[in-house]
């Protein structure tokens, strides 16, 4: 339930009055309803970067289902909605409002989607829907290269992503990186500008892809790509294009949300061969699927190892189990946790799924900001105003974006005050009672008294003579936000 006076109750009636105001002007009408729709739907995340960044393998980890085709297919090549539904659909839109069924197929071990007649170039986008979990609250939008060699490809991502004179079909964004390119810069700039709109970038998170690729597979491969990630932060964040960079191998990641007892018996087995014959295999994949190694497993299991897995993720598999890893939860658990799935799911739960209604009403306020903008009307011109400010309220981004500051900056203040500055800005949740640290049963009166509490106590950090400027603006930032509850809760 939205409070009544939500940012996002407050959207949904700016646009019902324009609604009212323009119901006899059908073009102006559609593109207000299509305010009001995506108001009641659920957030939509994008995943964008370059080609081979690794999308669509990260997207089937962030679902923990092979729902997404890896292969270099013509479908790689559309813009691709995943929303949760009853059973497996996907269909074809063409020709602005033509659509056709897809077949969905198996082969190798991967999903295919066989547009059967229709070609790439003719769709203009496909949609998926997939009984899972994790698509409820949240429709995934994938997204070709940005740097395909076909500039009409990459052309499907800009015109979602940063259209002219309309607001982003995004209101997240989850770009991958292989490297921080000027391309790369160039397009997160552009990606900024139309999410956040003169907010800046609000909803932008950073992956670095492949994550194990970058220490060559070796078994400290993750430590090498959080260095690159922190690097990229920092620079990222010296501009403003981004809000966290997390390092995530997604094969890995995926692999083992769907690790097979089968795979954790034939890691067993690898575990107890001589440690000098599986060093040798795994110098490369050829040669670990070789039929004539003289590993414990045949060589089908273990080409379909290295298909899954990766040469890091088997090396990692095997030294977990080594080191007491002894059933299949445990180690799918441990290579999830390694693999950097987890922590890049915190932070899109921090970044986006706790601010979803806020980021859905900025996107909506965006767009009606932008269909008022050009209309002469009175009934435009006195809404515009309204929207204006709720547009200016930014608070709730200020937040955002200090807690992807404080991922690599951290505040000068003593253990315990960061901790409860980190909770108070929403870094824990964004209800009252936890960004006051007080259990759910607190009554309305307890939180009263700990906000007025907050408020004094981060006013006065703020305004201490000695404290560096960040740390002073993330004190004055948590006071705001102690404002905030107040107002909340008066």
């Amino acid at each position: 339930m939205n409070a009544p006076g939500s940012t996002l109750e407050q959207a949904r009636a700016l646009v019902a009055s324009a609604r009212n105001a323009f119901a006899g002007d059908p073009d102006v009408r559609r593109q207000l309803d299509a305010c009001a729709y995506r108001l009641d739907q659920p957030l939509r995340v994008a995943l964008a970067g370059s080609l081979k960044a690794g999308k669509s393998t990260l997207l089937n980890a962030l679902v923990g289902q092979d729902v997404a085709p890896t292969d270099a297919t013509e479908c790689t090549r559309v813009v691709t909605w995943y929303r949760n539904g009853p059973t497996p659909t996907v269909t074809a839109w063409y020709d602005r409002d033509r659509s056709a069924n897809v077949l969905v197929q198996r082969r190798e071990g991967g999903l295919t989607f066989d547009l059967g007649a229709l070609t790439a170039a003719q769709v203009d986008r496909l949609e998926v829907e997939w009984p899972a979990s994790a698509l409820a609250e949240t429709t995934v939008i994938d997204t070709p290269g940005t740097s395909s060699l076909s500039r009409d490809v990459s052309a499907r991502t800009l015109d979602l992503l940063t259209p002219d004179r309309a607001a982003s079909g995004a209101d997240a964004v989850v770009y991958l990186l292989r490297s921080l390119s000027a391309t790369d810069v160039a397009f997160l700039r552009q990606i900024g500008s139309h999410v956040g709109a003169e907010s800046g970038p609000l909803g932008v998170v950073g992956v670095v892809s492949r994550a194990d690729e970058v220490g060559a597979g070796r078994i400290d491969a993750m430590l090498s790509a959080k260095e690159m990630a922190s690097r990229f932060a920092t620079e990222l964040e010296r501009t403003g294009l981004c809000q966290a960079v997390v390092p995530v191998a997604g094969l890995l990641a995926f692999a083992a949300r769907t690790l097979r007892q089968s795979e954790f018996a034939a890691f067993q087995a690898l575990a107890q061969a001589p440690v000098d014959d599986l060093s040798v295999a795994l110098l490369s994949a050829d040669r670990f699927a070789r039929p004539d190694s003289p590993l414990p497993v045949d060589a089908q299991t273990r080409a379909s190892l290295v298909r899954r897995f990766g040469l890091f993720g088997i090396r990692l598999a095997v030294t977990l189990i080594r080191l007491g890893a002894n059933d299949s939860p445990t180690l799918a658990a441990q290579l999830v946790e390694r693999s950097g799935l987890d922590e890049l799911r915190g932070v899109i739960d921090v970044q986006f799924g706790q601010r979803a209604e806020q980021l859905k009403a900025h996107s909506a306020l965006v767009a009606l900001d932008r269909v008022l903008a050009d209309r002469p009307e009175r009934a435009a011109v006195e809404l515009l105003p309204q929207v204006g400010r709720l547009l200016s309220d930014v608070h709730g981004f200020a937040e955002l974006r200090l807690l992807g500051r404080l991922r690599t900056t951290p505040v000068k203040l003593p253990g315990e005050e960061s901790a409860e500055l980190h909770r108070l800005i929403g870094g824990l949740g964004v209800a009252p009672h936890v960004r006051l640290g007080l259990p759910e049963s607190a009554s309305s009166r307890e939180m009263q008294s700990e906000a007025v509490v907050a408020v004094r106590k981060w006013r006065t950090r703020a305004s201490h003579p000695l404290l560096d400027q960040f740390t002073a603006k993330a004190c004055g930032t948590a006071a705001r936000s102690a404002e905030g509850i107040l107002g909340l809760l008066y």
